[in-house]
């Protein structure tokens, strides 16, 4: 004869269940961005009130020159310090971009030159050589470095929130092109983070984390001042 079981059934017990399935759907309909329900939203940045976003013009004030966007078709001066230019094309100078969940960015590198390590927080970047040759490489959370060297007309991909440099590795001027699976991507360079904040961060920290002597963080700083 097979066993018989049963389980009791209370009301607590029907409460917690409920709750339950009504947490695991709420957060299953807030894990990932929502569609859009209209065509679009150019931002109003001139909106007091922002959350989370940029809030919409009237669609009485959209025109076509809001969709336009002519920031990328020079290319810029690599004439200083580090040799380094970038133009964006994000939310902040191009309205039109906001809610669609894209962004882009050009960058031009004289010979030698690099683009400090850093991370982009709310995006996937993937890197398209326009000219040139280019160093690119990302460190996976596993501290493994995945790097390549890139040329004209060849991609590279670096997943969202991880740390990764480029630097051009070839003899002549480099210029690539980065789509972002984000309006506004963020961009934290992980030197100015670590030695130029504002506040800064206690020397005594730093020097264990380095594992070094508070001399040679106070040295480093030097060079990140505000």
């Amino acid at each position: 004869m097979a066993a018989k079981f049963s389980i009791k059934t209370t009301p607590s017990f029907f409460l917690v269940l409920s709750l339950t399935v009504i947490l695991f759907f709420t957060l299953s309909c807030f894990s990932s961005d929502p569609d859009p329900l209209q065509d679009f939203c150019v931002a109003d940045l001139n909106a007091t009130t922002i959350l989370n976003g940029f809030p919409c013009k009237p669609v009485y004030q959209v025109t076509s020159d809001d969709f336009l966007y002519s920031g990328l078709v020079n290319e810029a001066s690599t004439v200083n310090p580090m040799g380094v230019a970038a133009s964006f094309a994000d939310v902040k100078n191009f309205p039109g971009l906001n809610t669609l969940g894209l962004s882009m960015a050009r960058g031009e590198l004289a010979p030698g030159a690099y683009f400090p390590v850093h991370v982009h927080p709310r995006a996937t970047e993937l890197n398209f050589v326009m000219k040139g040759e280019l160093l690119f490489g990302f460190i996976s959370t596993g501290n493994v470095l995945y790097s390549k060297v890139v040329k004209a007309g060849e991609l590279f991909v670096v997943p969202r929130g991880l740390v990764h440099f480029v630097k051009n590795n070839g003899p002549g001027k480099a210029v690539v092109v980065a789509a972002f699976n984000s309006q506004l991507a963020g961009v934290a360079l992980i030197p100015n983070n670590l030695f130029g904040s504002n506040p800064t961060i206690p020397n005594g920290i730093l020097a264990q984390n380095f594992q070094v002597d508070e001399n040679v963080i106070v040295t480093i700083k030097s060079k990140f001042a505000n």
